[in-house]
């Protein structure tokens, strides 16, 4: 007994001493691609010594001779830090990610073939002026360099990723920022599923009813557009749930997660201080790590500093010494479905306005690791791309010998967008960056501005021009063969919505209504807020000046004007007056929660049990009033419609027959149907979080998810490179934390305010940002999530134009010499 024992032991200690080499040896291999700050290169491409000062946190200042040499060092920058993130979105755009991922990421790169992003984006680059092009070539220059210096130096191959991956990097060119921009224009575009959902819901429901769940935008003469079967009699209706791939490497957005935002300003006669405020906070999905990247570039405008996207040499949100620009999703309608017929007697012509015309056709071929290659043949008609009637279930609104087409603001082989914000961050004033819009192509937004002297909205991007006697106003597909239906060029730029120095002094936008126009200039029909625009005016309104400081307080509000206006309306009848009920019946159980909801204020703190309660009950309730018509399709609505569920409580145009469920015998009222959801909703939680109420925490349910795109999902290394976070705010706050809306966690934050940004122009050093993250991408640097702890408690860091601030507390400068 003891010999084995020994031998146990031994064999015990040999395999901690195995483990222990493999973790060292693994380690010292991978550790070697996290960069040294501190470091001097020889580079070619510069034409002077030059800087790259990294700030306590680890945000790069950039000074060079020149702007082609700042631009330089972003892209050294850039790689040094995010160099897989970069080299994946290259591969998104290019319909290349199944030559490492294999069968799981086909589906994706063949729609990205379709679409022909990369080619769009490589035409696009001749269509950029010379200064443009001269930034995307050094920036280029900058990112090479450092492949160079990981390639001399055995660096680790620049990332720990490419260790699993494919480690060949072909080097950057300037149509990979452009493709990267285009990415982005995917990622904000949701109008083609709106398309599809209304095309499908309209199948289904009476008109009176579709205007309850899908609510038509008051004064803008919709009534007339005609129901989908109308248009295509061919097509048969269903309830099957949109047939949508969702994967962390996808780029196509669902509806909820296409884009949001909040920009706000204030004159500075509305300041306190007596210089303009303004604050940012655009939202996008949380990853790890985050998107954004913080930097400040010395050129020889003047210094610039704010939130970059690794990939392109351009700030898209930030400050310079006396101008500011802010981003918000515009929602404009830039994408169109159409429905083409072909000809039945050639099956490569399809029917225009002047008769039968054959599609422009190649051929493409997506390499697939460890499986066959897969050869496509991408069609373009005259009004955009053929899609596959598998991507966003298209299939399922096509008539038998009809296709669909994708008519997008995007697809402009001469979009020139990357000129336009590259201008828009050298700009002075906000004359200067209303200008700089004008070239703007897309993903349209709201760009918020604010100088010394004043304030300004203005959106930007290209407005498709419609015919007043379009079919369906862009609002579901409609026939492409017919005149009236198809685009006629774009609406001039002096047509955008722009408001410049408002009377009240203050403006902004969370993704709302901007415009009562009707149309055809009406910029679209689909809006992403009708709540945190009502909380936000309340703040605004509290106060006759503003500071630095209401601003961060009005960027951090967790208040739900939802909670505040729905459940007193949905529990008029409920809220308890009589006897109580017997202690762990289920009457008592809802009788606490509705006592507890009565004293709420509508705060979605994270510690508190009272926004659990509300949401879960909102979101069981709105499914009980749905399914019954709309079945599994009703899986397509995953988040609370607020505007719906008010229909409904103040039974709106008859709304209230949304209460009684069909298949049942009796006749439910909208209190019995109320009540019934709570109680579900209440069991739902019981079992989840145990039965005591009052232990229950938001913050449980709402974490924020930060999963790294590739290795969050291989055992033991996701404990490592993904982030969880308790934390407050939900769908309707200003704090907006968007929930994942998938069980069996709806309530997971997973998309939000990945940068956030104050700046005030009478004291600007005294502006402040942050990011959710970090600003590496590297797993094992301090600086992988060392900002997101920060970010979760609402605080920030320093966001300094002070070259003696940024070098006093340097984690390093790297030196960079001409070779």
């Amino acid at each position: 007994m003891p010999t084995t024992f020994r031998w146990l032991l031994r064999i015990f200690t040999a395999l901690v001493v195995v483990m222990l080499l493999v973790l060292v040896f693994l380690w010292t291999v991978l550790s070697r691609s996290i960069p040294d700050y501190s470091a001097t290169w020889r580079v070619q491409g510069i034409s002077g010594p030059m800087e790259i000062v990294r700030n306590n946190a680890n945000v790069p200042h950039i000074f060079g001779p020149t702007d082609e040499d700042v631009f330089f060092g972003l892209g050294f920058a850039h790689a040094q830090d995010r160099l897989w993130q970069m080299t994946l979105m290259r591969r998104t755009a290019q319909g290349r990610l199944s030559e490492i991922f294999g069968a799981r990421t086909a589906r994706i790169d063949e729609l990205l073939r379709r679409l022909d992003l990369y080619t769009l984006a490589t035409q696009s680059v001749a269509a950029q002026d010379p200064e443009t092009l001269a930034a995307l070539e050094a920036y280029a220059r900058g990112v090479n360099a450092w492949l160079s210096q990981v390639n001399e130096g055995a660096l680790g191959r620049g990332a720990p990723e490419f260790f699993l991956f494919d480690p060949q990097i072909a080097v950057w060119q300037p149509a990979d920022s452009i493709a990267i921009m285009k990415l982005m224009g995917l990622q904000l575009s949701a109008h083609l599923e709106s398309e599809v959902l209304r095309a499908r819901v309209s199948m289904l429901l009476r008109q009176d009813r579709l205007r309850d769940l899908l609510p038509d935008d008051p004064g803008q003469g919709v009534a007339a557009v005609p129901d989908f079967a109308s248009l295509f009699p061919g097509v048969v209706p269903s309830q099957a749930p949109l047939r949508i791939a969702e994967d962390r490497l996808s780029p196509f957005p669902r509806l909820p997660f296409a884009g949001a935002s909040n920009a706000w300003a204030a004159a500075p006669g509305r300041a306190a201080a007596g210089g303009s405020l303004l604050a940012n906070d655009p939202h996008l999905g949380l990853s790890a790590p985050t998107i954004w990247y913080l930097a400040r570039l010395e050129l020889q405008s003047g210094g610039i500093i704010g939130g970059t996207i690794p990939g392109m040499p351009v700030l898209l949100a930030g400050r310079s010494e006396g101008f500011g620009w802010a981003l918000t999703s515009s929602y404009l309608d830039d994408q169109d479905v159409f429905i083409e017929k072909l000809n039945p007697d050639a099956a490569e012509e399809y029917l225009t306005p002047e008769g039968w015309k054959r599609f422009e056709t190649r051929r493409s071929i997506v390499t697939i690791k460890d499986a066959e290659p897969l050869t496509l043949t991408l069609r373009w008609t005259e009004n955009g791309p053929v899609l596959p009637g598998a991507h966003y279930d298209l299939a399922s609104v096509t008539p038998p010998g009809h296709v669909t087409s994708l008519g997008w603001t995007v697809l402009d082989p001469a979009d020139r967008s990357m000129t336009a914000a590259l201008r828009l961050m050298r700009a002075q004033t906000v004359a200067e960056g209303i200008t700089a819009g004008g070239d703007f192509t897309a993903p349209s937004q709201n760009v918020t501005l604010a100088d010394r002297d004043g304030i300004a909205m203005v959106t930007i991007g290209k407005m498709p021009r419609r015919d007043p006697r379009h079919q369906t106003q862009g609002r579901m597909p409609s026939p492409g063969w017919l005149a009236e239906n198809r685009w006629q060029g774009m609406l001039p730029y002096e047509s955008n919505p722009r408001f410049v120095a408002p009377t009240s002094g203050i403006l902004g936008n969370t993704n709302n209504k901007t415009t009562e126009r009707p149309f055809p200039e009406h910029v679209s029909f689909e809006w992403g807020d009708t709540q945190r625009i009502q909380r936000w005016l309340r703040l605004m309104r509290m106060r006759d000046v503003h500071t630095r400081e209401s601003f961060i307080e009005a960027q951090l509000d967790t208040v739900s004007p939802v909670a505040r206006t729905l459940l007193p309306l949905i529990g008029a009848e409920l809220w308890f007056t009589g006897e109580p009920a017997p202690t762990g019946t289920p009457d008592h159980r809802r009788q606490r929660a509705l006592a507890m909801l009565a004293e709420w204020n509508g705060e979605m703190n994270e510690h508190l049990p009272e926004p659990l309660i509300a949401m879960t009950w909102l979101r069981v309730l709105q499914d009980k009033l749905i399914r019954d018509e709309l079945g599994p399709l009703a899986d397509d609505f995953s988040h609370i419609q607020p505007v719906f569920l008010e229909r409904v409580y103040q039974n709106t145009d008859g709304a209230a027959k949304w209460c009684d469920i069909i298949q049942s015998s009796p006749v439910e009222t909208c209190a019995d149907i109320a009540r019934i959801a709570l109680d579900e909703a209440l069991l739902r939680l019981t079992e989840r979080y145990g039965s005591t109420i009052e232990s229950w925490r938001w913050g449980d349910a709402h974490q924020a998810i930060h999963d790294h795109a590739t290795l969050g999902e291989v055992p033991v290394l996701k404990y490592l490179v993904n982030i969880r976070q308790s934390t407050s705010g939900g769908d309707f706050t200003l704090l907006r934390g968007r929930t994942s809306g998938k069980d069996p966690d709806p309530f997971q934050n997973v998309h939000g305010a990945g940068y956030r940004g104050v700046y005030d122009f009478a004291d600007p050093d005294s502006s402040v940002f942050i990011t959710s993250t970090g600003q590496s991408g590297h797993p094992f640097s301090r600086f992988y999530d060392n900002l997101g702890e920060l970010w979760r408690r609402g605080e920030y860091i320093p966001m300094s134009l002070d070259t003696g601030l940024a070098k006093a507390a340097a984690v390093g400068i790297t030196r960079l010499n001409p070779r």
